[in-house]
């Protein structure tokens, strides 16, 4: 099982940033000019909210001459097996208030059983072994837990009908699925609505977005493609995503109609898998 990740190994990071910073005579506008970073993404850092990637600790690295010292602690801060590109935008997913997600193809992350979630990491490129299945299968599980706490955060799933009907596993699996997220909002922990084929075009053709809102910190949105994702901060770029998901969420089935068709098309499945 995978590594739980650890807040505090990252808040000692990013003192240790802003202590060699401040060292250097650098205020976070002046560092983040040098490093080619927002300044907001250095205060993330420095407040244990987010990690460097790779590029990003190699260019700390050089202007603050710390001789490697930020690129070698990266892997302290790993923690939990996501794909690289996801990790940023994992821990900001731990401590949001509300998140709203769009899957184009596939059952949001948060809301896959573990015979889906298995599936999909089964059939990904570059192929893993089974032990790394399984450590990437731990983390997918453990992010699950943020829906335990009935009121936070708040989750609004919007479905294109193409995740119900993919047959990810075969039929039994994809009943076991579907029934999972039926039940996540029939008890009001969720909100789910589906986009139906008799939509046609709509907003959200061009792949999976998730909105994250906070206590502390402004909205923000991530975007993902294939084998790549990124984090926007700047206000209007989330004010657009964020109109784009609701011109979409206007198209959607209401979410009490959702789950009708979410029972229907898992009681196809019971079927076609007895």
């Amino acid at each position: 099982m995978a590594v739980e990740d650890n807040p505090r190994t990252r808040l000692e990071y990013g003192q240790e940033l802003k202590r060699r910073r401040e060292a250097a005579g650098l205020t976070q506008e002046e560092l983040a000019q040098r490093v080619m970073m927002s300044r907001t993404h250095i205060a993330h850092i420095e407040a244990g909210r987010r990690r460097p990637d790779v590029e990003d600790a190699r260019r700390l690295d050089q202007v603050l001459g710390t001789d490697g010292f930020f690129e070698r602690f990266l892997p302290t801060l790993d923690g939990r097996k996501v794909a690289e590109h996801f990790k940023g935008a994992l821990e900001f997913e731990g401590q949001a208030t509300a998140i709203k997600e769009y899957g184009p193809s596939l059952v949001p992350g948060v809301l896959q059983t573990q015979q889906y979630a298995h599936e999909v990491f089964s059939s990904s490129y570059p192929r893993k072994s089974n032990e790394e299945c399984e450590e990437f299968l731990a983390t997918r599980l453990d992010r699950a837990r943020i829906l335990d706490d009935f009121h936070a955060p708040e989750f609004c799933a919007l479905l294109d009908e193409t995740v119900l009907r993919r047959v990810i596993g075969g039929p039994a699996v994809m009943c076991e699925q579907l029934r999972h997220i039926v039940e996540l909002g029939e008890c009001r922990r969720i909100y789910v609505h589906v986009l139906p084929f008799s939509v046609g075009a709509h907003t959200l053709l061009e792949g999976f977005l998730s909105l994250m809102w906070f206590e502390e910190m402004p909205p923000i949105a991530y975007a993902e493609g294939v084998n790549n994702g990124r984090i926007l901060e700047l206000p209007s770029l989330v004010r657009e995503c964020q109109e784009i998901y609701d011109l979409a969420l206007g198209d959607a089935l209401s979410h009490r109609k959702s789950l009708d068709l979410l029972r229907s098309v898992a009681e196809d499945y019971e079927h076609a898998a007895q």
